[in-house]
């Protein structure tokens, strides 16, 4: 038995592949005992039913599924900052909106992306698989990051995170025309992996591990790194153009701050304590811009799925393991873990 769809332009998707947070139970509220709640938000589905009033999608369609549903009244929605609705429904939202690790799941048409022929009919478009559809949500993410500091051609930029949102905001700033761009991260393997995905030819990408030391010692040494690289810029100026966080680390957000040139922008993308010691300072006297991300807003998602669909941003090198649902506990372990990139989980009766 699937739910009936409430409003004419409801449709009913069987889901596939879903990716889950289950740490910390949640963003801003938590699950508990006597809340519990159907995990899952990133997720691809296909088509099992639609609303009389549904006419771009029939049973049947693959498709990327966002998985929050705005109140489209509010100012913030009339706006075009959907994402900052007070009122949102988003997946795996405590305590009142299930997730998307179930059979069914009850979705508006207008948040669900076919991923065949969605270019237009060009005929160079690829046609990416219910797998990778899956990550075009948190890659929305990686636009939303990257269009809120204003990532533009010629940017020198760094990424702290080497984690899926991470490599993605790497991905999509060199597709907005950075000229530089070096993720740092700890774990090593990930950043072996950085070096062969992101490898374009006149485009420099480099990767860095920071040492045992200080936030602001080890900004310097990136720093250095970049002038070494860039000999004709004013050592007066040197410093990253664009920093983008995606950890959510006190001492990753330190050097994050650190590393920018004076006017630089900065992005905090990651989550991590909800307080951190912050460089307030050195923010004041660099006039250094300081932007939040939350989730994605108006068009980010859609042109997540034009880059993967695209090739530009290739999907599925990201994707290391994939479980059956029976073995979801196991997905959730090897995610903790830090094993691989990014594993998913194999939906209900599939």
């Amino acid at each position: 038995m699937y739910p009936a769809p409430n409003d004419s332009n409801d449709l009913i998707t069987s889901n596939t592949l879903q990716v889950h947070f289950w740490l910390h139970g949640g963003v801003k509220t938590h699950v508990s005992e006597e809340n519990p709640i159907v995990m899952g938000h990133e997720a691809s589905g296909i088509v099992h039913a639609v609303g009389p009033a549904v006419s771009n999608l029939k049973t049947g369609d693959e498709i990327a599924i966002e998985p929050g549903f705005a109140c489209r009244i509010c100012s913030n929605c009339k706006s075009g900052h959907y994402n900052l609705c007070p009122h949102m429904k988003f997946a795996a939202n405590p305590p009142h909106t299930h997730g998307t690790l179930s059979k069914f799941f009850k979705v508006p048409a207008d948040c669900c992306f076919k991923i065949a022929n969605t270019l237009g009919g060009n005929s160079s478009a690829l046609r990416i698989g219910l797998d990778e559809a899956v990550l075009i949500e948190p890659m929305a993410v990686a636009v939303h990051s990257v269009r809120q500091v204003g990532v533009k051609p010629g940017d020198r930029v760094i990424v702290f995170g080497a984690g899926t949102v991470g490599l993605l905001c790497a991905a999509v700033a060199r597709e907005f025309g950075a000229s530089v761009v070096v993720s740092v991260d700890l774990s090593d393997q990930k950043l072996c992996f950085a070096q062969e995905w992101m490898a374009r030819d006149r485009f420099l990408f480099s990767t860095a591990i920071p040492a045992p030391m200080h936030a602001e010692d080890n900004a310097a040494g990136l720093r250095n790194w970049l002038q070494s690289v860039s000999p004709d810029e004013d050592p007066g100026m040197s410093g990253f153009d664009v920093a983008i966080e995606a950890t959510g680390a006190e001492s990753c957000i330190q050097m994050a701050i650190y590393s920018l040139r004076i006017g630089g922008s900065f992005v905090q993308t990651g989550l991590g304590n909800r307080n951190v010691n912050f460089p307030i300072s050195t923010v004041s006297e660099n006039e250094i811009t300081i932007k939040g991300c939350y989730r994605y807003g108006h068009g980010d998602f859609k042109l997540a799925l034009k880059l993967a669909m695209s090739g530009k941003v290739e999907l599925k090198p990201l994707i290391t393991n994939v479980f059956p649902f029976e073995e979801v506990t196991k997905a959730w372990d090897t995610t903790k873990s830090g094993e691989g990139i990014k594993t998913l989980i194999r939906g209900v009766g599939f």
